[in-house]
């Protein structure tokens, strides 16, 4: 027993709270279904086990209703956080007819038969997946040339960081939006 602890603490420090390629977001190891005995390299002195074991990912599928609070908003849509996943974005192409956004307040409104709806900072959203998108962030083998920019010129050139997995989503069906919306 205390040896499956061990493997499951290893394996969730290396796959827990990290996206792996057209998986999904790894939460933690479920639990483990097979061990083999550790074995150690004459050179090492590490233990090294044969693991078969299952693990809790976070891939919701195209079409699933998901729920969130608004993070942020700028004229091109809205980002969404479920609190331990921050990458969903509602572009406003998606979003209710009668949509538009308020430059002066920076959040959409919905206008619908005389009646406002704001999307707030912090409300609660019920969205729909609509596309996932998995982007290889590995890092690029440095340019090995001579060093001739300097630390100025070369902070002024970053890129802009890209998550590993996005989702894409959507408000535009009835039962959708901020939830307080459709409470009566």
């Amino acid at each position: 027993m205390e040896k499956n602890l061990a493997v499951t603490s290893e394996l969730n420090k290396k796959y827990a709270n990290k996206v792996v390629q057209n998986v999904g977001l790894c939460i933690s190891v479920f639990d483990i279904l097979e061990a083999s005995e550790g074995f150690i390299y004459h050179s090492d002195g590490a233990s090294y086990y044969k693991v078969k074991f299952r693990i809790i990912v976070f891939r919701p599928y195209i079409g699933e209703v998901l729920t969130g609070k608004i993070k942020s908003s700028t004229e091109k849509g809205i980002k969404v956080s479920m609190g331990f996943f921050d990458d969903i974005f509602i572009p406003a192409d998606f979003m209710q007819p009668g949509t538009q956004f308020v430059n002066e307040d920076q959040v959409f409104l919905w206008n619908v038969d005389g009646a406002e709806f704001w999307m707030d900072l912090n409300q609660t959203i019920r969205f729909r997946v609509q596309a996932e998108a998995f982007e290889d962030v590995t890092p690029r083998r440095a340019n090995t040339g001579p060093r001739r920019a300097s630390l100025l010129e070369a902070s002024s050139t970053e890129t802009p960081k890209i998550a590993p997995y996005s989702l894409t989503c959507s408000v535009n069906e009835d039962g959708l939006g901020v939830t307080s919306w459709w409470k009566m």
